[in-house]
């Protein structure tokens, strides 16, 4: 996490203190001054901040499970793949015929998957080494907190469903900082995420003091809520906000105490922790509730304000992970390389749906969570969902599968283009939120028709 500058004149965030938390609250219209709202409204600002997501899918596609058919809106049979995201495609583009040159080889020789997973926010070329003279680009959350941060309690969130890794060499001879980081400060720079679903809720939910976050910790292991030290905070804030906000305030509690509940409850038994990765206590078992834990902080920190811009890499391109929930004991990496197996590519397909169903629970938790009058979270956000590989099989970095969704921009599309650099969407996203960045990475402008 990076903090932020401060605040902005209409007012977003109020906070409850207790023993060993503060709490951001959710937007509460009935907090926020008339004239501010009023003052809000006839300079065409919407009170809603624009927040901005990129969630990485590792290791490519099966694509005829991705297509999504014809440009124009999105057909009433999509694929498996996409099937998820059916009740939800008013948010939802497909965007097809976009493609990161600058993961390819170019001269470099092998190690696609670590520059893929570099490439898919920076637009750059890795520089080819394993000791620490790594060198990138500047990745473009960091240039849409530059817009995007001012009055969020942090500048950006940086979060991981896989191990952590800033040093040594990993796929032919890259440093393992490039597979394992999409957030970059700068050229040389990774910020390195979090990968412990108990830490970023003590980050988002505990005061700085070290005393604090010690009792905070104290009380999660003795199975208390957060909200218990803050009864009478909560009841005086209950006097001053309409009953509408009462409302979305319960709401609210409802869904951090099903997130600490969650956090609690869940962890690793040590004979369940893959070989290849050493995984902090507090991240669950499962990993399909890990990434629901890990989206539902995502949640959390938009709903309160703590942060507009969010990474979450839900495993590095290349990973070996294994979905035993889905009957599947083979490492996803070793499957993607399936040279036409049938059942190779069967199972190929469930983990991609696999993925695409945990951010579609995503999705639609947003969509039902409020955010001020008539509006929901979903309806700031701009959300891009996929990754820098389209074709495992092959080290494909074109056609990449990619969706860009909320409430920010259109929906229900699918947008075609044809071999348009990657960053080009992200130069038209800034455009949408009401900034400006010419270029960006390899980009040759902003995308048109976003």
């Amino acid at each position: 996490m990076n903090p932020s500058q401060p605040a902005r004149k209409l007012p977003r965030r109020t906070f409850l203190r207790g023993m060993g938390s503060v709490i951001a609250l959710p937007f509460l219209e009935s907090l926020v001054p008339l004239q501010s709202l009023k003052a809000a409204a006839q300079s065409g600002h919407p009170t809603a901040p624009t927040r901005m997501a990129f969630i990485y899918h590792p290791n490519g596609v099966i694509q005829d499970n991705w297509n999504a058919g014809a440009a124009g809106r999105l057909t009433n049979d999509l694929t498996r793949t996409l099937k998820p995201l059916d009740p939800l495609r008013r948010y939802v583009n497909v965007i097809s015929g976009l493609e990161h040159k600058r993961a390819n080889g170019n001269g470099d020789g092998p190690g696609d998957h670590a520059r893929a997973t570099a490439t898919f926010l920076t637009g750059a070329q890795a520089k080819k080494t394993g000791g620490k003279d790594i060198q990138l680009g500047r990745s473009f959350d960091q240039v849409a907190a530059d817009h995007l941060s001012n009055g969020s309690r942090f500048r950006s969130l940086e979060l991981s469903a896989t191990n952590a890794r800033s040093s040594g060499t990993c796929d032919s001879g890259y440093s393992c900082a490039y597979q394992y980081n999409i957030a970059w400060q700068n050229e040389r720079s990774p910020l390195p995420p979090q990968v412990n679903p108990r830490d970023v809720f003590k980050q988002l939910f505990g005061a700085s003091d070290p005393k604090e976050l010690a009792l905070m910790e104290h009380r999660m292991l003795r199975q208390k809520s957060i909200l218990d030290t803050l009864r009478n905070d909560t009841a005086r804030l209950n006097r001053k906000i309409s009953s509408e906000d009462r409302d979305q305030l319960e709401e609210y509690y409802t869904s951090l105490r099903a997130v600490e509940h969650r956090l609690q409850t869940k962890a690793f038994d040590p004979n369940d922790i893959p070989k290849d990765i050493q995984l902090p206590i507090g991240i669950p078992a499962n990993y399909s509730e890990y990434l629901d834990a890990m989206y539902d902080l995502m949640l959390l920190a938009f709903q309160t304000d703590s942060t507009r811009v969010i990474t979450f890499l839900q495993a590095h391109d290349g990973s070996g992970r294994s979905f035993p929930e889905l009957g599947i004991h083979s490492g996803h990496h070793q499957l993607s390389h399936h040279r036409g197996d049938v059942g190779k590519i069967e199972d190929l397909k469930a983990i991609d749906e696999f993925y695409l169903q945990a951010f579609a629970r995503f999705l639609e938790k947003l969509s039902k969570t409020p955010d001020g009058a008539n509006r929901t979270l979903a309806d700031s956000c701009m959300l891009v969902y996929g990754g820098a590989i389209s074709d495992g099989n092959r080290h494909k970095h074109n056609n990449l599968p990619v969706i860009l969704a909320g409430g920010a921009v259109e929906g229900n599309r699918h947008l075609i283009y044809k071999d348009e650099p990657m960053c080009n969407l992200y130069c038209a996203m800034l455009e949408k939120a009401g900034g400006t960045v010419p270029r960006f990475g390899d980009s040759s402008g902003a995308l048109v028709g976003i």
